[in-house]
């Protein structure tokens, strides 16, 4: 039994819009333009923090519901890239996530639930320069030009086991890692699970080098 409830919950955290592959194996990504620089931690604008939040909790009304295809179309890009080429292209992603609905039905899984829950934290990532005027000098100047916001969450799935008229539900604790340009609400998604500060870090290389990423774990509702 415990075996075939992993995979059941394997195949909901899929269905979720997580664990479309696993990024140990994927291809080394170019960071951007000589990122070894210090960290760009800072706590963003409460009202930036509030938008990465709703973002995430939009995100999952709509996988809720159904539209699967949703986590794919906001998914952040640098990671969709890593995530498509370990599955052969972003045909192929799109091809597994396709089918989930339908399996899910036959494993008898349903999310019957998602939001945001915990204390977000950001950060600015993703270094740039500008021009500014010091001293009336011309002088370039470094500066981060996106926002990370790491917002936890927590997601129930009902599982229907065969012979067993009570159904399971399964509490996921988990987060989602919100990043947009500074002055946009355009928010792109990683889910958690799975993700580690390393994997993170290859993406935004100015983290911080003891970033703790929030707790994930699955447990049986009681």
């Amino acid at each position: 039994m415990k075996s075939n409830l992993k995979n059941l919950l394997a195949l909901a955290v899929i269905a979720s819009g997580t664990a479309l592959a696993q990024p140990g194996s994927a291809p080394a990504l170019s960071e951007a333009g000589g990122n070894s620089v210090a960290s760009g931690t800072s706590v963003a604008p409460p009202e930036v923090v509030a938008a990465a939040v709703a973002a995430v909790n939009q995100l999952g009304d709509e996988v809720v519901r159904g539209r699967y295809q949703m986590a794919v179309e906001r998914m952040n890009p640098l990671w969709k890239e890593r995530t498509a080429a370990r599955l052969g292209g972003m045909e192929a992603l799109e091809k597994q996530l396709s089918g989930v609905a339908r399996q899910m039905v036959q494993q008898g899984i349903s999310m019957i639930s998602f939001r945001s829950e915990g204390v977000p934290r950001s950060f600015e990532v993703w270094p740039g320069k500008k021009v500014e005027k010091v001293g009336g000098v011309e002088q370039e100047v470094l500066i981060y030009t996106k926002w990370l916001v790491l917002v936890p969450t927590v997601t129930k799935f009902r599982v229907i086991r065969q012979g067993d008229p009570k159904p399971l539900v399964i509490e996921s604790t988990g987060f989602q890692v919100a990043v947009s340009d500074k002055g946009k609400n355009d928010w792109t998604f990683i889910d958690g699970s799975g993700l580690s500060v390393n994997d993170l870090r290859r993406l935004y290389i100015n983290l911080p080098q003891d970033l703790e990423l929030p707790p994930t774990e699955k447990r049986e509702a009681r």
